[in-house]
């Protein structure tokens, strides 16, 4: 396949767009495969109303109350899941009265707020706001809430392997040098009683109980285990004169999905005539799901820190109008949250159906607000 040019398309995409329209991208395979861009004169989200289930979603992701909350033994609350990932919120307030072992997934934990303490059979990492922790499967580990700190995190569980993305061209010490990540020192624990392993396989629970602490690692060596990155040590990828793709963010990888951190950057001061908001997109392939960390999220009306939007493939979405007409007043962006792009379609889990705005849809065409 080679690319084509009819109607005197500009040769550059996201640069220079024909007075009076506006750029769409159809690609494929999220942002790595075949792509063309369509000049539109108007805005492919100007609709006046959408009917039916593939429709922009926003859910207030933080208003959930997942059992973790409310019991000890709880675990996370899922939202949105597909049989290649599940993502959960927890706002756990009490320490584990057991030591977990996921068999079924790898674990990635996105700190919202809180602080405290997260041990491991390697050993016990501190973690804050801003922090990822990536827990591998069969893992043994315990979540320890600092007294009082109040806790939310984004939870993704993946079948597959949590890996980091190859850098290319961009040479490995790109995005974050791999010797800023941080893993646990051993802590060895002596202590006798009844300690119990909760274990998950195959969405069934088993519990095994030890007379001393499963937590009695001296020493270990190796590249599998838990690991941590704060979000302030990202250096974001950027480009004076061109509105890069969200893939350029792309912190980690697995098999059907990516998770990507979208952090303070410079916008595409560089040239007049380059887009400084996402461009309008239609993708073919691929689910869009961001949770808003902190900031000023300027691409969206009425999304603050702590919700989820969810954009099913198939249906165009970009930047609001707003964002749009004013994305020259803007020199850099100031907002932190994390995205999730699925291969395969997700489905809302029932018990989250309440924390959806059901009005996310109109916010392309009036101002409206959540309640």
């Amino acid at each position: 396949m080679f690319p084509l040019n009819k109607g005197g398309a500009p040769p550059q995409a996201h640069v220079g767009l024909p007075e009076g329209t506006v750029e769409e991208e159809f690609g494929r395979s999220g942002f790595f495969g075949r792509a063309t861009h369509l000049y539109h004169r108007h805005a492919p989200t100007g609709w006046t109303r959408i009917e039916g289930p593939t429709r922009p979603r926003a859910m207030h992701a933080t208003a959930l109350v997942p059992p973790d909350h409310l019991d000890a033994r709880g675990l996370p609350q899922p939202f949105l899941r597909n049989a290649d990932v599940t993502l959960c919120m927890s706002r756990r307030q009490d320490a584990m009265p057991f030591w977990f072992r996921d068999a079924d997934r790898d674990l990635v934990h996105f700190v919202h707020r809180g602080t405290g303490l997260l041990e491991t059979d390697f050993g016990p990492l501190r973690y804050e706001p801003g922090d990822y922790l990536v827990i591998p499967r069969g893992i043994t580990h315990r979540w320890v809430p600092d007294t009082g700190s109040e806790q939310v995190q984004l939870v993704i569980e993946s079948a597959t392997e949590i890996r980091l993305p190859e850098r290319g061209m961009l040479g490995p010490h790109a995005l974050f040098d791999p010797g800023i990540i941080r893993t646990p020192e051993p802590e060895a624990h002596e202590a006798t009683g009844e300690f119990e392993v909760l274990i998950r396989r195959r969405g069934t629970f088993t519990s095994v109980w030890y007379p001393f602490h499963p937590l009695d690692v001296v020493a270990w060596k190796g590249d599998a285990t838990v690991w941590q990155l704060n979000v302030r040590d990202i250096r974001p990828v950027v480009s004076p004169r061109y509105h890069l793709p969200p893939s350029v963010h792309t912190t980690f990888l697995a098999q059907n999905f990516v998770i990507c951190s979208f952090l303070p950057r410079p916008l595409e001061t560089g040239d007049p005539t380059a887009l400084r908001v996402p461009f309008f997109h239609r993708n073919a392939d691929f689910d869009e799901v961001i949770f808003y960390h902190d900031g000023n999220f300027f691409s969206r009306d009425g999304i603050r820190a702590g919700w989820v939007t969810y954009h099913p493939y198939g249906i165009h979405h970009g930047p609001h109008p707003r964002a749009l007409a004013n994305q020259h007043l803007k020199h850099e962006t100031d907002e932190q949250a994390v995205m999730v792009d699925t291969r395969n379609p997700l489905e809302i889990v029932p018990e989250a159906a309440h924390v959806d705005w059901a009005e996310y849809p109109d916010t392309w065409n009036r101002q409206v607000n959540p309640a």
